[in-house]
């Protein structure tokens, strides 16, 4: 198969990773409005950012460290440094030694943390499912489908790109 696309037309406002850069925007814009305004959740100042965090290692099967998320979630491991003090400052997460080597910090969420996420969780597929209001089942299984085709494409790139 050919490129999709040509220096003819391409349009890059109109291109996949823009079109996908903007509803990841939006969809974190409203995310941080809604947990802003939640009863419950709008003590803690939470943002969409730290809910992914949250999100992440309430899932997690195994322990999970700081340099472990910024792989997951592709974040810079300064900001995360700095969102994980901000989250445990709120009692969400706690950080903890492993015992098989000293030098490595697991995070762990609180039972706060682990109180207030069942309510995150719930705001947040508010969001996706307003996005993806007209879609059917189908349809968003095939998006989701196609974009973790996507990312399987690019695996590697970086690496293969740079050596």
């Amino acid at each position: 198969m050919g490129d999709i696309y040509e220096g003819t037309t391409y349009q890059p406002k109109k291109s996949v990773g823009a079109l996908m850069s903007r509803v990841r925007v939006e969809m974190l814009s409203i995310l941080d409005h809604e947990l802003a305004v939640d009863k419950r959740l709008a003590p803690l100042e939470l943002t969409a950012a730290q809910l992914i965090v949250i999100a992440n290692l309430a899932s997690a099967d195994e322990p999970k460290s700081a340099a472990d998320l910024c792989k997951t979630i592709s974040y810079d491991a300064g900001a995360m440094t700095r969102m994980l003090d901000r989250l445990e400052k709120k009692g969400l997460i706690r950080r903890h030694r492993s015992q098989e080597d000293r030098r490595l910090m697991y995070l762990e969420l609180t039972e706060e943390g682990r109180a207030a996420y069942p309510r995150m969780r719930e705001i947040s597929m508010g969001v996706a499912n307003r996005f993806l209001r007209g879609f059917s089942r189908s349809e968003v299984r095939q998006l989701e489908s196609l974009l973790m085709r996507m990312l399987e494409n690019g695996q590697g790139l970086v690496t293969r790109a740079s050596a």
